[in-house]
C-alpha cells in the first residue's frame, strides 16, 4: 500500500483582529487547495507583528486593511525598516480603486477580497514565486559583484606579475646571459690581439666555453618560459620528469599517477598545469621538511585539467601565511594562485600544522 505524498508546507502570518476571520481563512485555503498545508500565524498589532518575524520564517503576510491597532501601510513601513522581503497581501471586505492602488504603491504585493477567497492560493503561490525570483536576481547580483571584485583584483596582480616576471627575465638576461657574452667578446679580442699562436686558441677555447654555456643558459630560461618537453612529450611525461627532476634532487620519495585521456593538442593550461606543479614541488623541497609526496594528474572532461599535489610536511596556518598582502613569505603560493585564476582556474590549498599541504588545481 502506498504512503500518500507529503503536503507541502506554506507558513503565513495572518495581520488581523477576528480570530473567526482567520479560522475562515485557513478553511477557505484548505478546501481551495487540498494539496498544501496552511500554518497559520495571528498577529493584531506592531509589537507581536515584530515579535513573530524575529521567531519565525514566513512565506507570505496576509493583512486585513480595516485594522484598529494596525494597517498595512504599518506593516509595509515595518517590513521595510528590517529589510524583510516577505510578500504582504492585503485580505479584505471591500477596498475602493483608489485604496487599493495607493496600497499596491506602497509595496502590498496583491489584494484579495474575502468574498473570493477562492483565488487566495493562487495568489500567493505568484508572490511566492515572484519573491524567489527576486532573492535569486539578488544572489546573482552579489555574485556578479563578488566577480567583479575579484576581476579588479587579480587585473591589478596580474600587472605585478607581469612585472615580476620580466624583472626576473631581464636579471637572467643581464647577470647570467649577458655577463657570459660579455666574455665571450672579451676572450675573441684578445685572441685576435694575441703575440703569439699558443695565447690565441686559449683565448678561443675560453670563448667557446663560454659559447656553450651561453647556450645551456638560453635553453635554461626558454624553459623557465614554456619548456620543450611539453610540446615534445606531452604533459604526462613533462609533469612526470619535472616533478622526479625537483624530488631527486632533495631526497624526497615521489610517487607520480595520471588518469583520463591526455588529449593530442594541449592549450596554454597545460602549461600552467606544468608550472603549478613546478611551484608546489619548489615549495614542499624549501618548507614542508617532507618525507614523501605525491603527484596526481587527471584529464576531465571539456577540456579541463586537474593537479593534485600532497606532502605529508609540517603544513602552516592557512588564514595566518595567505591573509595579508604578497610577501617574500608567501610569494610562490600567490604565485600558483595568480597563474591559476588567469587560465579560468580555481586553486585550493588544504592544510593544517603538522598535517602536510594539499594543492589542488582545477583548470
Amino acid at each position: 500500500m502506498s504512503r500518500p505524498p507529503e503536503l507541502t508546507t506554506i507558513r503565513l502570518l495572518c495581520v488581523e483582529d477576528n480570530p473567526d476571520d482567520v479560522e475562515l481563512l485557513g478553511i477557505a485555503l484548505e478546501q481551495a487547495d487540498p494539496h498544501r498545508q496552511y500554518l497559520m500565524h495571528r498577529v493584531d498589532e506592531a509589537g507581536s507583528f515584530v515579535s513573530a518575524l524575529e521567531q519565525e520564517h514566513f512565506d507570505a503576510i496576509l493583512c486585513d486593511f480595516n485594522l484598529p491597532r494596525f494597517s498595512p501601510y504599518a506593516a509595509l513601513q515595518i517590513l521595510m525598516t528590517r529589510r524583510c522581503g516577505v510578500p504582504l497581501v492585503v485580505v479584505t471586505r471591500a477596498i475602493g480603486e483608489e485604496a487599493a492602488v495607493h496600497v499596491l504603491r506602497c509595496g502590498a504585493k496583491d489584494y484579495v477580497t474575502k468574498d473570493k477567497l477562492g483565488t487566495l492560493p493562487q495568489v500567493i503561490e505568484r508572490v511566492m514565486t515572484e519573491r524567489q525570483r527576486v532573492v535569486e536576481q539578488e544572489r546573482l547580483t552579489r555574485e556578479l559583484q563578488e566577480a567583479y571584485r575579484r576581476l579588479k583584483k587579480l587585473s591589478a596582480r596580474l600587472v605585478v606579475a607581469q612585472e615580476r616576471e620580466r624583472s626576473l627575465i631581464s636579471r637572467e638576461l643581464h647577470d647570467e646571459l649577458g655577463q657570459t657574452l660579455t666574455g665571450m667578446v672579451i676572450h675573441l679580442h684578445a685572441a685576435s690581439r694575441a703575440p703569439s699562436g699558443d695565447e690565441a686558441e686559449r683565448h678561443r677555447e675560453t670563448a667557446m666555453e663560454m659559447a656553450q654555456s651561453a647556450v645551456k643558459q638560453v635553453r635554461t630560461l626558454s624553459f623557465s618560459l614554456r619548456p620543450a618537453q611539453l610540446d615534445l612529450l606531452g604533459l604526462v611525461a613533462a609533469t612526470q620528469s619535472a616533478a622526479h627532476r625537483i624530488t631527486d634532487a632533495a631526497g624526497l620519495i615521489c610517487t607520480f599517477s595520471a588518469r583520463g585521456k591526455e588529449p593530442e593538442s594541449l592549450g596554454e593550461t597545460a602549461s600552467v598545469a606544468l608550472r603549478v606543479v613546478q611551484e608546489a614541488l619548489n615549495n614542499v623541497v624549501r618548507h614542508a621538511k617532507a618525507e614523501t609526496v605525491s603527484v596526481r594528474l587527471r584529464f576531465l572532461p571539456s577540456d579541463r585539467i586537474a593537479v593534485l599535489v600532497v606532502d605529508d610536511g609540517i603544513g602552516f596556518e592557512k588564514r595566518e601565511l595567505l591573509g595579508g598582502a604578497p610577501s617574500e613569505r608567501n610569494v610562490g603560493l600567490y604565485g600558483m594562485i595568480e597563474r591559476t585564476e588567469l587560465a579560468g582556474g580555481r586553486l585550493h590549498i588544504r592544510t593544517r600544522p603538522g598535517r602536510g599541504v594539499a594543492v589542488r588545481a582545477v583548470l
